[in-house]
């Protein structure tokens, strides 16, 4: 696996001579760029932007020139907070698809950059720690010293600069779009539809509004909280009382007045000013509102949650935790992947078909087409959920009913993400909604 360097000069107190610099750049950098040529790694140079000549001509940074060794192999990367840098060269090592790291630095830069890498890269990347040590001195410190965690202080300074850099990028790929629905009444709820337009994701299967981070993928944590920052100052919710489902792709709700339990694919609440939601990448987003007991719910609702009934375990959960009778709730289904699209192997498929012969299409074929919309429309009215109260907004959009727009997540990569479509670096869309204070 390509090994990539990062030499990190960026700190006021790292005044150092040129020719110690020199000696450690050598001492550190040989082996690897001379004596293993095969292996060839990309060295990137972080440093703060007045210590440049110019961003856009790192190429020509005097430490370069000095340094004959690190010629048309190194690029170096100014910029005016750390932040800044890192974010940057995460930016150029995934554009070469790289995640393995190997950092120099001085030892007491250590924890402070865990701090920063923790919140600006995944578990998919992987890195090392030499330091740069100019005396056998700081060396024996560095060994005592190697696991000694950042100070609160500090992991407040990193978390505010970080979050301070984000919130001044522009959004990619036009404004924020919300997606709403008619039968949930707005005098007493907010609620919403994420689409992919108007966040800061740059990873192309990602870019650029994702509301998710997994460990498997490439968006970091501060990201995913700057998306989830501009969704709530565009919908009017207050993000720090914002709760996603842990998705289990079943039919477990959780109840909020309860404890939480490791994993689940609904939530219900009767709390004032509490936002919950749904994610979704084909998978449907489901929305509850009971507008007379003040009660909501959220759900995940993949083929296997619909066949196992999440929707009405979550319909369920609200009569019976908050006393919420069926005809009062509203349920509407956000956007998910079309039967035009979907495929299940026909064992699946024949469970969709027993709930009614029109949710599968091609049965006699080994993956028939299946429509865990429609499904998921049958059970909630079986359930006692009337028709009425039932909105499909991938269909409608919750504007025109008359004149219905198909909105399946995989036939549409401008405006929705989608694992079949995009594969296992997929982002996600969510459904949320909240009971106005």
């Amino acid at each position: 696996m390509e090994e990539t360097i990062l030499v990190d000069l960026f700190h006021e107190k790292l005044k150092l001579p040129s020719d110690s610099l020199e000696k450690w750049l050598k001492e550190y950098l040989a082996i690897e760029l001379n004596c293993l040529p095969e292996r060839n790694p990309r060295v990137y140079i972080i440093c703060e932007n007045k210590d440049c000549d110019s961003q856009q001509e790192g190429a020509n940074h005097s430490l370069l020139k000095r340094c004959p060794l690190l010629k048309d192999r190194a690029m170096v990367l100014g910029y005016p907070s750390l932040a800044d840098a890192l974010y940057n060269f995460k930016f150029q090592i995934d554009e070469h698809d790289l995640v393995t790291v190997k950092i120099l630095t001085p030892w007491w830069r250590k924890a402070m950059l865990q701090e920063y890498l923790s919140l600006l890269f995944t578990a998919v990347y992987q890195f090392s720690f030499l330091h740069l040590s100019c005396s056998p001195q700081d060396e024996n410190v560095a060994n005592a010293m190697d696991e000694i965690p950042p100070t609160a202080q500090q992991s407040v300074q990193v978390n505010a600069e970080v979050s301070t850099f984000l919130r001044r990028l522009p959004g990619r790929g036009g404004d924020i779009t919300i997606l709403q629905s008619s039968v949930i009444p707005d005098d007493c709820f907010l609620h919403g539809f994420t689409t992919r337009a108007g966040g800061i994701s740059y990873i192309p299967t990602l870019s650029s509004l994702n509301m998710f981070c997994s460990s498997k993928r490439k968006d970091p944590r501060a990201v995913i909280e700057e998306n989830i920052c501009r969704v709530a100052e565009k919908s009017g919710f207050n993000p720090k009382s914002y709760y996603l489902v842990k998705v289990n792709h079943a039919n477990d709700v959780w109840v909020m007045d309860k404890t939480e339990p490791e994993s689940y694919d609904g939530i219900v609440t009767n709390r004032r000013g509490v936002t919950i939601a749904a994610p979704g990448a084909d998978c449907i987003p489901l929305l509850f509102a009971d507008p007379v007991k003040k009660v909501i719910g959220a759900a995940h609702s993949g083929w296997k949650g619909t066949i196992t009934g999440v929707a009405m375990e979550t319909v369920n959960a609200m009569v019976k935790e908050y006393a919420s009778q069926i005809k009062d709730i509203r349920v509407v289904l956000g956007p998910s992947v079309g039967p035009c699209c979907l495929q299940l192997q026909k064992e699946s498929a024949m469970d969709f078909h027993a709930v009614n012969p029109s949710c599968v299409k091609d049965l006699n074929m080994p993956k028939p087409h299946v429509d865990i919309r429609l499904t998921t429309r049958i059970l909630l009215e079986r359930g006692g959920i009337h028709p009425e109260n039932i909105q499909d907004i991938a269909l409608n959009n919750g504007h025109d009913e008359k004149q219905p727009v198909q909105l399946c997540t995989s036939c549409l990569p401008d405006m929705f993400y989608s694992h079949m479509r995009d594969g296992v670096n997929f982002g996600i869309q969510i459904g949320f909604i909240s009971i106005k204070e």
